[in-house]
């Protein structure tokens, strides 16, 4: 598990996870938003970026959540506020159950939870179609998260994706498709501010999906961003960092989004 520090100017810590087949310079326009006021640590997922596989198949979310915890254990950051993205949300929000001590506010970007029957048949064959022994095609998950192919951040995502190791991305994918979200009954643990946001036209962590979350947590709020897709935190950075600035601005600023 690879973390990239940034110094810190401020008490709060800012620690972002990235999702499947992305890697902790994702989240660049973030990073350069918040790096003077704030500590950042940016995560490598395992089998991602400079982040070492695991030695061995793993079968569930807490495996790739754990040498997250072992970091920030070892970092005297915590609690932090943790912004995930895609999978990495759910890795931010399981932390906040399962660390609570770790964790002073989440922001959940492009969360999943209780996906359709429609998606779920489309999420098993896109896992069912990968190869752990040959090279990822970046050009379908391309295309599913760009409408245009040939912008910077589009271009970006190309190269990440043709980097990955196909077995690491696999592991990966396979956990982020068989995952449904969180349980109601570990939401309702959530008991630190979150923030849950997601693109108007994103069809797989669509703003339903975010309503219903925020809901079923104690301090929960959802915002839906129009005009922005699943790739938002690259995409529409400008408007994801002014929520995420809202919510650093104090506990109680999440009802004011």
């Amino acid at each position: 598990m690879i973390t990239k520090p940034i110094p810190h100017c401020t008490d709060l810590s800012l620690v972002f996870l990235h999702g499947v087949g992305l890697r902790a310079e994702a989240w660049g326009a973030q990073i350069a938003a918040f790096a003077g006021r704030h500590s950042i640590l940016a995560f490598d997922m395992a089998g991602h970026g400079e982040s070492a596989a695991f030695d061995a198949p793993v079968h569930t979310l807490d495996a790739f959540l754990e040498p997250i915890i072992r970091a920030l254990d070892a970092e005297a950051c915590t609690p932090a506020m943790i912004i995930g993205h895609s999978m990495g949300a759910m890795l931010a929000l399981r932390l906040a159950v399962k660390r609570p001590d770790l964790v002073s506010a989440v922001v959940a970007l492009n969360a999943v939870y209780r996906r359709s029957e429609d998606a779920k048949t489309a999420i098993m064959a896109r896992l069912d179609a990968l190869k752990d022994d040959q090279p990822l095609d970046p050009n379908p998950v391309l295309a599913r998260w760009f409408s245009n192919k040939t912008t910077p951040e589009a271009i970006a995502c190309q190269s990440w994706l043709a980097q990955m190791d196909p077995k690491a991305y696999h592991a990966a994918y396979h956990i982020f498709a068989k995952t449904d979200g969180l349980s109601d009954a570990d939401l309702s643990c959530v008991t630190c501010p979150v923030l849950f946001m997601t693109g108007a036209l994103d069809p797989n962590s669509t703003p339903a999906m975010s309503e219903a979350m925020a809901k079923a947590t104690p301090i929960g709020q959802s915002l839906v961003l129009a005009g922005a897709a699943h790739m938002m935190p690259m995409t529409h950075s400008d408007a994801v960092n002014r929520a995420i600035a809202t919510l650093v601005d104090g506990a109680s600023a999440i009802e004011r989004i």
